[in-house]
């Protein structure tokens, strides 16, 4: 066994590893995925979605392309927790998607292209934990069923997260 340095790359997430934290990203993997959804270029997003922003399964659209990319984003999701629940949001409908869930995933990819340096820092200090939930209360307008979504700090770093509905 050999002693290769500081970790600097696994499994796709780039480390970063300083005096006082360890930084967790996949932003070369960000700017691919927005590559391949030929939104390079594009008009940048502040935000993910609007606020109560409601999709429906009616209509068609590229079912190919559409599952590549959210496939894509469920990887990104290791290290993006402010993604997690537009992605989980637009995974119901990889069945039979629409133009207006392509348009959503377009609207995430412009939100990555804006913040494509965004992943985890694990930083010393406090070390509290705490934990945040939430819940839309029926917000599916097909089924009625609500989702959910946790996030545990250790800290002021996210140790796991999840959105399920």
């Amino acid at each position: 066994m050999s002693d290769l340095g500081l970790l600097s790359f696994y499994l796709g997430i780039e480390v970063k590893q300083g005096k006082d934290a360890i930084t967790l990203s996949q932003s070369a993997y960000a700017e691919k995925i927005v590559i391949v959804g030929r939104m390079q270029g594009c008009n940048p997003s502040l935000i993910l979605m609007e606020p109560r922003f409601k999709l429906s399964k009616v209509s068609s659209a590229p079912v190919t392309a559409y599952r590549s990319i959210v496939g894509s984003l469920h990887y990104l999701v290791h290290t993006r927790p402010d993604i997690a629940y537009s992605v989980g949001y637009v995974s119901r409908f990889m069945e039979a998607p629409m133009t207006e869930h392509l348009a959503a995933v377009k609207r995430i990819l412009r939100y990555l292209a804006r913040t494509l340096s965004y992943g985890l820092c694990y930083g010393k200090g406090r070390k509290e934990a705490a934990i945040y939930l939430d819940n839309d209360m029926a917000g599916d307008v097909d089924t009625r069923k609500g989702t959910s979504g946790c996030i545990f700090f250790l800290g002021s770093s996210p140790i796991s997260w999840y959105s399920l509905k």
